[in-house]
């Protein structure tokens, strides 16, 4: 719209505001936190887990290594972890990691598991063998070991049978104590 005529206007010229002063002031800035990127925690937390982990294998392989190393301590108890694996288990794989590699002479525990073997076929019976205190005695190259076998058959749950027999075991320190050789006396 125009003034009208013969009117007098008087221009002043306008003052502008400049923006900052029309908006309202601008919250302070929030103090900065520290940052943790999400990165550097899942990455010390898989190095954490990883450290954890091959920890427990070495841990679980150390223990299985122990639980199922054949114990070859001493001459005695070479002796009855073998008479047990050969005549109780009849577990020759078992029996082995208790005997001499080579050069063994164990005929005659042999001979008596065959027996065993025999009469349970022929009898139709069980036959079980225990035996007494295992003592040990030093002589040149190694060991010997004596004890008592007591040989029992049963049929039935009724006992048939049973004898007595004294053994000496020659055992050897190689690598561990091992039973190389096997006779009755007596």
């Amino acid at each position: 719209m125009q003034p009208p005529a013969g009117s007098q206007v008087s221009r002043v010229p306008a003052q502008r505001t400049p923006p900052e002063q029309l908006a309202p002031p601008a919250p302070a800035p929030a103090p900065e936190r520290p940052r943790r990127p999400l990165r550097t925690v899942l990455t010390v937390v898989a190095g954490v887990l990883a450290l954890l982990c091959a920890g427990g294998a070495v841990v679980g392989f150390v223990l299985y290594d122990r639980a199922t190393a054949p114990d070859r301590s001493a001459p005695d108890v070479v002796v009855d972890n073998y008479l047990r694996a050969f005549l109780v288990d009849r577990n020759d794989i078992r029996a082995q990691e208790f005997a001499c590699d080579a050069g063994d002479d164990l005929n005659a525990v042999r001979g008596l598991r065959e027996e065993l073997e025999r009469r349970e076929a022929n009898f139709n019976v069980v036959v079980r063998v225990s035996w007494g205190p295992l003592t040990s005695v030093k002589n040149g190259d190694g060991e010997s070991v004596t004890t008592t076998l007591t040989i029992s058959s049963s049929a039935d749950g009724r006992m048939r049978s049973s004898r007595r027999e004294d053994w000496q075991f020659q055992v050897v320190d190689k690598d561990g104590w091992r039973v190389c050789g096997g006779k009755k006396i007596g």
